[in-house]
């Protein structure tokens, strides 16, 4: 049986090791053990079923609805899922054309304002976002749905997927992280998982402490610390969660101070681990904002200042009071990278 590993997959398939793993701890797929080797590995029947993932995401289906498609064995039930999405991208297009048309009347409008005011004519000024100027703009739409015509290949698919799920200004918020104290957990390797290992150090230390009685305003921060294996080693990850300064934390937690800053910031459904490689796209092509370096001190990270550090990739647990009593559907969590202004020193 041939078995390639994750790092080797990830790269093929232009898809992160995290979204690989998490992937797999909601059951959509297997990997395979090897004695003695602490990568995971993947067989040709997962790397095709990943293949279909991919596609079904680049449509736009949930991920709790592609885990429905793939392991129902009611065909039934599958096309009437297919049908929802259907349903809603005719909602999505119809929504479209509505606010294009309106876009053009304000168009037509302005230019001809423009004709009358070259003729001389008086009350040329268009209050387009009156109540008034709106509504009539509206009433007088032909709402129709936009024929498609063009073939659509697996090259304009994936055209199509790349602008529609490009970040925009509107999705991308810029948020201001303070300098706190914060208890860190951290662990490595692969079995059960580092994430899993972590949040129950963290929801031990919350319940032992009465945190949230203590600390009601506390946050929680986590980031892969490394991302990649290091000598078979697996990746690690890291927790923090904000304590008052003179509070004492318990081992295997360690005190630490975060230096906070400001960051983008994106919100997603527990799971899209997809939209890192949007936000960084984002910041990469930002006007005003680029990255911001050496935030979080790391292992096997970047040498600076006699230190190493990790990107500064972070992850805040929205909620986190809550977050086991939550099912996986309704989690959210904040994706955000360090940035700076360009105009800054």
């Amino acid at each position: 049986m041939n078995l390639i590993t994750i790092s080797e997959v990830s790269k093929s398939l232009s898809i992160s090791t995290r979204t690989l793993r998490y992937y797999e701890q909601i059951g959509l797929i297997e990997s395979v053990k090897k004695d003695d080797y602490a990568y995971r590995t993947y067989d040709e029947n997962t790397v095709r079923r990943l293949q279909q993932i991919l596609v079904l995401r680049k449509l736009r289906i949930p991920l709790k609805q592609i885990v429905l498609i793939l392991k129902s064995e009611d065909v039934a039930e599958v096309v009437e899922t297919f049908r929802q999405n259907l349903a809603e991208v005719d909602e999505e297009m119809t929504a479209l054309s509505t606010i294009r048309e309106i876009i053009n009347s304000f168009i037509t409008r302005l230019n001809e304002s423009i004709r009358n005011a070259a003729l001389g004519s008086v009350g040329i000024k268009l209050a387009l976002l009156d109540d008034t100027a709106l509504i009539e703009a509206v009433d007088a739409l032909a709402v129709q749905r936009i024929p498609l015509k063009e073939e659509k290949t697996a090259a304009n698919l994936e055209r199509a997927s790349e602008k529609l799920n490009r970040l925009t200004d509107r999705d991308v918020r810029i948020v201001y992280l303070p300098p706190s104290t914060v208890a860190s957990a951290y662990a490595k390797g692969t079995e059960p998982g580092p994430e899993l290992v972590t949040a129950d150090i963290v929801d031990k230390f919350i319940l032992d402490s009465n945190l949230k009685g203590r600390y009601p305003a506390s946050r929680h921060y986590g980031f892969n610390n490394p991302d990649e294996p290091v000598h078979g080693e697996g990746h690690g990850y890291e927790r923090y969660i904000t304590i008052p300064d003179d509070m004492e934390v318990p081992a295997p937690l360690v005190k630490k101070q975060f230096k906070g800053g400001i960051y983008a910031g994106v919100t997603i459904p527990m799971g899209e681990w997809d939209a890192w490689g949007k936000l960084h796209e984002w910041v990469g092509s930002n006007e005003r904002f680029d990255f911001r370096w050496y935030t979080i001190e790391g292992v096997n990270g970047v040498e600076y200042d006699g230190k190493k550090w990790t990107c500064g990739w972070i992850e805040e647990h929205l909620n986190y009071w809550d977050w086991n009593e939550n099912t996986d559907e309704n989690r959210q969590i904040d994706l955000m990278i360090p940035i700076k202004r360009k105009d800054a020193e």
